[in-house]
């Protein structure tokens, strides 16, 4: 007695259906592994697009020099801070002693919270404190181009004069005037009064869902040297010369330790745009491991129910087992039946689990725009895979079971 493949679907679903609530139950270990591997890889695929999308528009030839480690604006790890600051004269120094180097800028980060107060923009009926101050020289956007949403950067005259003119992000420009368009108007900002004459577009890309230029506030350097003669957070970027990367690199390190007196190691940070993506992989990938780990766990419940299940479904339909054998079924076609049915049953929960975590990646993009996330075909092939592997590894034993049983034994079963 042969049954082809697509019968033996047929009744496996027939199975599963007939004991519809008891298969749910068993299943939603496996649902639930299915649903957290490929939401977390969802957000994380989105994540990191959109931080590759953030570094390609800073620009893949450029090399950032700065005090520490990670986001300049910040304090940096606890054996960072007690590194010398870095200078703005040391831009000089690098254009003209590293020859791989066609241009560098100098910007400087205004804490946002400054003589015990937090840093506000304010018009008449609008202010916001969720702005971020830098004072960036004129090669800052040759260095780092940007597009324009309306208005134009400052001049030469301008940014030499130190006058108080500011181009702002779309977010600043929408939260302090959302109603007409900024260029042209002015805002106070910590008690001086900046015009505004340019708005840049809505940037790209971003960490976590947010880019914080759209926040951003642009001012002359030498406007924010004589605003904050206090503040030592600069930031120097050193653009290559195409296809000279790599050169530069290790030029810019050897005139930053020249102009430093740098005997021992490095007292500066040197990155560039691949090397913080591979440090964000690495930051990504720990997130994933840890959540196949958590994921692992609910298949392996998930596993054992199913085995356990089948094992019950065994002892429930001996008797047909058992006719099946007397009508000539071989134990071939006994062990793909029962397997076939573990392979539906998981491979269910797989499909339920990935309709699921499409469901709440969805649902996240709604509530949380800013948090980029997409469904990976990686993720959802490999879920659907891997809960197909697990009915196939816990329906094995039963299916044996069931194959081992005698004919005349299994007839006399009641």
């Amino acid at each position: 007695m042969r049954i082809s493949a697509g019968e033996n679907v047929r009744m496996a679903l027939d199975a599963v259906w007939a004991h519809r609530f008891r298969s749910a139950l068993t299943i939603l270990g496996i649902v639930i592994g299915i649903t957290t591997v490929v939401t977390v890889s969802s957000l994380l695929t989105g994540l990191r697009k959109g931080v590759v999308t953030f570094f390609e528009e800073f620009g893949p030839d450029n090399i950032f020099v700065s005090k520490v480690s990670g986001d300049p604006s910040q304090e940096g790890l606890p054996k960072e801070r007690k590194r010398r600051p870095i200078r703005p004269e040391y831009a000089e120094f690098i254009e003209r002693y590293c020859p791989s180097v066609e241009t560098t800028s100098v910007s400087v980060f205004i804490p946002p919270i400054m003589n015990g107060r937090p840093m506000t923009a304010r018009v008449a009926g609008y202010e916001s404190d969720n702005v971020n101050v830098a004072g960036i020289s004129l090669s800052g956007f040759v260095t780092q181009p940007r597009e324009l949403q309306s208005g134009r950067l400052y001049s030469a005259e301008e940014a030499q004069r130190g006058e108080k003119v500011a181009v702002i992000g779309a977010n600043t420009a929408a939260a302090l005037f959302p109603e007409q368009d900024a260029v042209g108007r002015a805002f106070l900002l910590d008690g001086a009064e900046y015009r505004v004459i340019g708005v840049f577009a809505p940037a790209k890309g971003g960490f976590f869902g947010e880019n914080g230029l759209d926040r951003q506030i642009a001012i002359p350097l030498r406007t924010a040297q004589l605003r904050y003669p206090q503040v030592d957070k600069y930031f120097i970027v050193a653009k290559s010369r195409p296809g000279l990367r790599d050169q530069a690199l290790e030029e810019v390190r050897a005139a930053m330790r020249k102009a430093r007196r740098t005997t021992g190691d490095d007292d500066f940070a040197l990155s560039t745009p691949d090397q913080i993506i591979k440090r964000f992989d690495a930051l990504t990938g720990m997130i994933l491991l840890v959540s196949i780990a958590i994921s692992a766990l609910g298949l392996l419940v998930g596993g054992i129910g199913v085995m356990n299940i089948m094992l019950v479904s065994v002892t429930e339909r001996t008797r047909e087992i058992g006719v099946r054998k007397a009508l000539g079924a071989r134990r071939t076609d006994i062990v793909v039946q029962f397997l076939m049915e573990a392979v539906t049953l998981t491979g269910l929960g797989g499909l339920a689990g990935i309709l699921f975590a499409v469901a709440a990646t969805f649902l996240v993009g709604v509530l949380v725009p800013s948090l980029p996330s997409e469904v990976p075909p990686w993720a959802v092939a490999t879920g659907f895979g891997v809960s197909v592997a697990v009915g196939l590894f816990f329906g094995v034993w039963p299916a044996f079971q069931a194959a081992r049983m005698d004919p005349v034994e299994a007839l006399r079963y009641e």
